[in-house]
């Protein structure tokens, strides 16, 4: 009889050491998987905030391609400057230098960094038959190389990705 009983109870056992392996291992697979799509979900999650960092920064350097160049004639060869533009890279070296290009000298200047770059000059031709449109050209030139090498820095980024 008591062979019969231990049978029973052997039988039991096996049954839920069975069912227990069965769902140990279903557990098993279904951890490694949610695992898996976790990684996924990471790497999208990476990928999708880089992405957003350079269309972002994008989205800015097309918002601040906003030079605004003046220039009054005070009198022959005297004029009144005032450059517009977003801050940041060496804009007031490229300013200047354009200047010297064209062979004008700075005789006042006043230059503001605060929200955006910004400088007022008068200058003083060396020759008296330049023109506003040409002062215009060479400093539109002058801060435009500025930016267009920032934003092909951002592309390359954004490429990379």
């Amino acid at each position: 009889m008591a062979c019969k009983v231990q049978k029973r109870v052997v039988v039991a056992l096996r049954r839920r050491l069975h069912i227990l392996r069965f769902r140990t291992n279903s557990n098993n697979n279904n951890i490694q998987k949610l695992k898996l799509a976790l990684e996924t979900v990471k790497r999208e999650y990476k990928n999708l905030i880089a992405t957003r960092r350079c269309y972002i920064s994008l989205l800015n350097n097309v918002n601040k391609d906003n030079k605004d160049v003046k220039i009054d004639k005070i009198r022959a060869g005297t004029f009144m400057v005032k450059v517009t533009c977003e801050k940041g890279g060496d804009k007031l070296v490229s300013i200047l230098e354009a200047f010297e290009d064209i062979c004008v000298n700075v005789q006042q200047a006043r230059v503001s960094c605060k929200n955006e770059f910004s400088i007022e000059a008068i200058i003083v031709a060396e020759d008296q038959t330049l023109d506003v449109t040409y002062i215009t050209q060479v400093l539109l030139k002058a801060i435009g190389n500025q930016s267009s090498e920032k934003g092909s820095e951002v592309l390359d980024n954004f490429n990379k990705l």
